[in-house]
This record gives C-alpha cells, sequence and structure tokens, in this order.
C-alpha cells in the first residue's frame, strides 16, 4: 500500500490502528531482567494523526530494535502508550497516568507538541524527569542554568525562524537586500505558532523588514479570510507555522488559488513532512519545508530496523512505506538519543547494566555529545545535524536544513545551516530565561 493512498484513508482507519491508546511492551526473555522504563505519550488519533503515528510508530520501533539487540548493557526496555490528541489537557492526564510503571518511575517525557510541553513544564524539576523537547516547545528552555530538567535537542524555534530568514535573505542576494522586504507569519494561533516571534521580530528589526503576523484558529483548515490578506499585503515571502497534514495542505491549496508562489512559501519542521504534501497534490510542488531530521531510507539504522524489527512482524506502522518518511526518522533521532542518554548515566554513576534514576538520566541527557562520527556508528550520520549539550547549553543542533517539495519527494536544497547570528539568538534565550527566572524566584545554577 503507497504512503499516498494510506494518507487519503488515515481517517477512516485511525480509530482501528489507534483502538489502545493504552499498552505495554516488555520481551518475554526480558521478564525476570533489569529493565528501564519509557512513557510514550502519543498523538495517533485527530487532525495531527498523521504526525503521531509517524514520530511514535518510530520510537518504539526503536526500543524494540534495542530489546532485539540485547537491551542497553543487559537492561531491557519497557513502555506504556497514552493517547493525548495533541491536547494540553490529556496531555497533563497521560503525564499523571504514564508516570509510573510496574513500580518504577518514568526518567523522560516528550509531548511532540508545544501546548503540552508548556503544559507539564513547571513539573519537571519537582518530578525529576527531563522534558524532552525534540525540536519543539518553550525556547528559553534552551538556558540549561534556569531549566535544568528541560532541552531542546534537536534544535529550537527561535534558531529555526533564524535560518528561514537567512535562507529568505540568500535568496535575495544578501541581508542588505531584505530591507524593505515583508513577510507574512501565517500561525496557528497557538504557543507553538506564536513561539518563533520574539527571535522574528528582532530580526526584522535588526534588517529593515515589515512583518505581518497572521493568526489561524485551531485547527486550521479555515484559511481562505487569511490568504485574502496575503493578498492584499502582497508580501514577499510566507513563512507557515501550522501542526497537521489539514491544515498545512489548506496552506499550499489556499496559496495556489491566490496564485501566491509556493516558491515563497516556507514551512515550519512541523508541516515539512510528507504528509503535509500529498495531501495538496499539485499545489504543494515548489513548497519549501525545514528539516531537523532528514528523510530517506539510506541510513544504516532505518534498514536495519526494518529488516530486523519489521522482518519479525514486530513494527509498530500500520503502513511499512511510511519507513524512512520525515514522521518516522524525526521519532527515531529522538529516540536514539534517548537511549544515548541512558547508556551515559549507566557509565556516569558505575550502573552499567542497572536502571538509572531520573537525575542520573538527567545527567546522561547533559552529556549528549552526537558527534559526526558518533551518528555514524549509530547509522543516523547525514539523518540529523552534531550537536552536544552542556549544564547551560540545553539547545542541541543549532542547524537545519531546506528541503524543497518536487511534486513527489522532498529534495534537500542546503547543508545543515546555522542561524547568521546565533549569539545574538542565544543572547535572546538568557535574557528571557533570566527574566522567568527573576518573576518567579528561581535561583539560576552555577554552570560556570
Amino acid at each position: 500500500m503507497s504512503m499516498r493512498r494510506t494518507l487519503r484513508d488515515m481517517m477512516a482507519v485511525s480509530a482501528i490502528v489507534c483502538a489502545a491508546i493504552v499498552s505495554a511492551a516488555l520481551p518475554e526473555r526480558a521478564a525476570a531482567e533489569e529493565t528501564q522504563y519509557f512513557p510514550i505519550a502519543s498523538s495517533r488519533v485527530g487532525p495531527y494523526s498523521a504526525m503521531g503515528t509517524g514520530y511514535y510508530g518510530a520510537q518504539i520501533d526503536y526500543l524494540n530494535y534495542v530489546n532485539m539487540n540485547g537491551g542497553v548493557n543487559g537492561v531491557m526496555l519497557t513502555w506504556q502508550e497514552c493517547e493525548t490528541e495533541y491536547n494540553a489537557v490529556k496531555t497533563v492526564e497521560c503525564y499523571q497516568r504514564l508516570f509510573e510503571y510496574n513500580g518504577q518511575k518514568m526518567v523522560v517525557f516528550d509531548t511532540l507538541g508545544t501546548p503540552g510541553a508548556y503544559a507539564v513544564i513547571n513539573r519537571m524539576a519537582e518530578d525529576e524527569v527531563v522534558l524532552a523537547q525534540y525540536g519543539y516547545g518553550r525556547t528559553d528552555a534552551a538556558d540549561g542554568s534556569v531549566w535544568p530538567w528541560v532541552f531542546n535537542a534537536a534544535g529550537h524555534y527561535w534558531d529555526q525562524i533564524a535560518v528561514k530568514m537567512r535562507f529568505m535573505a540568500e535568496q535575495e542576494g544578501g541581508v542588505e537586500n531584505m530591507r524593505g522586504k515583508k513577510i507574512v507569519h501565517m500561525h496557528i494561533d497557538s504557543a507553538f505558532g506564536r513561539e518563533p516571534l520574539p527571535a522574528m521580530r528582532a530580526i526584522a528589526e535588526e534588517w529593515g523588514v515589515e512583518i505581518v503576523e497572521i493568526a489561524v484558529p485551531p485547527p486550521g483548515l479555515e484559511q481562505q479570510s487569511q490568504w485574502l490578506q496575503v493578498r492584499r499585503e502582497r508580501p514577499d515571502w510566507v513563512t507557515f507555522w501550522g501542526a497537521g497534514s489539514g491544515m498545512n495542505s489548506t496552506g499550499m491549496t489556499n496559496a495556489a488559488r491566490i496564485g501566491f508562489p509556493r516558491e515563497r512559501l516556507i514551512y515550519v519542521t512541523f508541516g515539512a513532512a510528507e504528509e503535509d504534501m500529498y495531501p495538496a497534490g499539485d499545489s504543494a510542488t515548489g513548497t519549501y519545508a525545514m528539516a531537523n531530521a532528514l528523510p530517506g531510507k539510506q541510513f544504516p539504522l532505518v534498514q536495519a530496523i526494518e529488516e530486523q524489527v519489521y522482518g519479525a512482524g514486530e513494527g509498530n506502522l500500520a503502513d511499512e512505506s511510511r519507513i524512512g518518511s520525515v514522521y518516522w526518522n524525526r521519532g527515531l533521532g529522538a529516540a536514539v538519543m534517548w537511549i544515548e542518554a541512558l547508556k551515559n548515566a549507566q557509565e556516569m554513576h558505575d550502573k552499567v547494566g542497572q536502571a538509572v534514576t531520573g537525575a542520573e538520566f538527567r545527567a546522561g541527557y547533559e552529556a549528549l555529545n552526537m558527534t559526526p562520527e558518533r551518528l555514524e556508528e549509530l547509522g543516523i550520520g547525514g539523518m540529523v545535524a552534531p550537536f552536544d549539550l552542556s549544564c547551560a547549553k540545553h539547545n542541541g543542533a543549532r542547524a537545519f536544513a531546506m528541503m524543497q517539495w518536487d511534486g513527489e519527494k522532498f529534495v534537500q536544497v542546503t547543508d545543515w545551516l546555522p542561524p547568521l547570528d546565533p549569539d545574538a539568538i542565544r543572547t535572546l534565550i538568557e535574557d528571557s530565561a533570566a527574566k522567568f527566572a527573576a518573576e518567579n524566584g528561581i535561583t539560576p545554577r552555577d554552570c560556570s
């Protein structure tokens, strides 16, 4: 079955595919062995189902793969799944439900959504749980001195919008040619949609660019009036900050309807998947999209999972053609970081072959050093950008790749690009985090 056909049928079959919203997995042979528990706060139901089925499917596939290969130094992995429907209230409910399993507390939580991340972020320190914002969430949490338990391992939205604007400037012939240009930021009216605005406004002021902010009420399927405003504004570029294949494909069809060139339309990472493009048909061709994980089956780890996990009939995806897609590869990248952090924690705390605590896992996560060589060893070299973390630096890769949809697939058009002025973005983060700390009586930890 093709991915295109699966997407057309997804709404019809999602209830069947996701019938069990709470499940646990543990190989029979590991019943008496040491285990480490991971929660899966999935979003397989509703307007964001294409995103959730791919992302969380890959996470479970990787946990299965690790278990099939002996676990993490003999520690077998267990998990429970809870359906959030990408809803902040249900995310909190799932957090509480998933908090403990078989007497073992979770060490990490991944909401795959900024609204959900904001809903639980203030619980992390007290509960000693890592909030692994893999390419989403609260940006100033990249300052680990204020947010010791929150990470942005796949980059954050302020760097991403800065890279988008860098790409625009390069297409225009340089930053000096951006003065007087107009950029529409069309976004879903949520914390996610508004998250890039502080950095975007700062860069626009420095460059002499006019920003027009246009909000779209969730779930984002009604956009006609917003695109009529785009036609009146006649912008040079549109940044589209949407979520869900319905909203994202609707954006492209409306752009085509008013004659706005898709070669001047750049989607956020959460609109940069095959599932976002297929429903728009020819209207999607030429659209640019940002990547923090590149698609493809050419990566050795992707091939190994397809051979071992799906070959054994243990794969989580209903449609195996989605292996190697953007959302699946992104979920794979996120899960790889969990297991690398677990390995670090075991080694750092003399617990090789044993489960670790939340505090130990946090230290292991903070010690992630994903060099190009390590990514190659893991079988995902080139799929994600190299990065490292530290006490103060909780943002990982500060680089994104630009892709363009050719009507059938994404074509990578740039290498991994950082912002033109990463120090300026970091200053914005530190200032925002310091303000939050002062307002909430938080004493930042000493990371010197």
